[in-house]
């Protein structure tokens, strides 16, 4: 995982921002209340990157090519002053391997943190919330001998799919389509007898929030951000 910093003082983050604006706010917002509870100041660099292109060649699965683009983000980032980097977001994890490889900054890596709180959890059946890369590639492999990842029905992985897109276009999503992703939650957990629906798409942790989320969950998102600031601060 890396050595922390260790100086009393959070390291400077390198966020790739602009994956789904509302998810980049999301990541923005938690970190800093996260860094505040501890009395300590931010120290985050973000750069901007083209969401239509990102998910273009992640959907087709196109992971040099994303990969390419993701290092010279990174290499801005580490241009002003980071020290490590994070993708805060799910689709563009397709490329990690090829990305890991040529990163000019260390990541914190969101597939490691799900993978870890995982098998910390001891969840063995789960299903998967978000784009359809990630549902189809049962998140890109990474929870492969930890848990079975059980794919919904193609009817429910297009339904998914198509409200997803359009809670990350919208930044929220509207009242019947919140309640559409819960029914289907319910209904997967009680037909496949899952332990918990992996919310594997950062724009569902504002709408799923913990304390009103009414189905056994993991929130992909929310255990990178603890995952970050475990590594900044040690």
């Amino acid at each position: 995982m890396g050595t922390p910093i260790r100086d009393g003082s959070s390291a400077t983050l390198g966020l790739v921002a602009g994956l789904g604006v509302g998810a980049g706010i999301f990541y923005y917002r938690s970190l800093v209340n996260a860094h505040l509870a501890l009395g300590l100041p931010a120290r985050i660099v973000m750069v901007h990157a083209d969401v239509q292109k990102v998910m273009a060649l992640a959907n087709a699965r196109e992971s040099l090519r994303l990969a390419d683009y993701l290092v010279g983000l990174l290499g801005q980032l580490a241009g002003g002053g980071a020290q490590l980097a994070t993708i805060p977001a799910f689709s563009p994890q397709v490329c990690a391997p090829e990305l890991a490889a040529r990163t000019p900054l260390a990541l914190i890596s969101l597939l490691d943190a799900i993978r870890d709180e995982t098998e910390r959890r001891q969840l063995k059946r789960v299903a998967i919330l978000g784009a359809r890369v990630t549902i189809e590639t049962e998140l890109f492999g990474c929870l492969r001998n930890v848990a079975e990842v059980i794919t919904p029905h193609p009817d429910e992985v297009d339904q998914i799919a198509g409200i997803y897109s359009h809670i990350v276009k919208n930044e929220k999503a509207s009242l019947s389509e919140e309640a559409a992703l819960r029914t289907l939650a319910h209904r997967l957990i009680d037909r496949e007898g899952l332990d918990a629906i992996l919310l594997a798409g950062t724009d569902l942790s504002f709408v799923f929030e913990p304390a009103h989320t009414d189905f056994p969950h993991l929130d992909g998102a929310r255990c990178h951000i603890d995952a970050i600031m475990q590594r900044l601060t040690g």
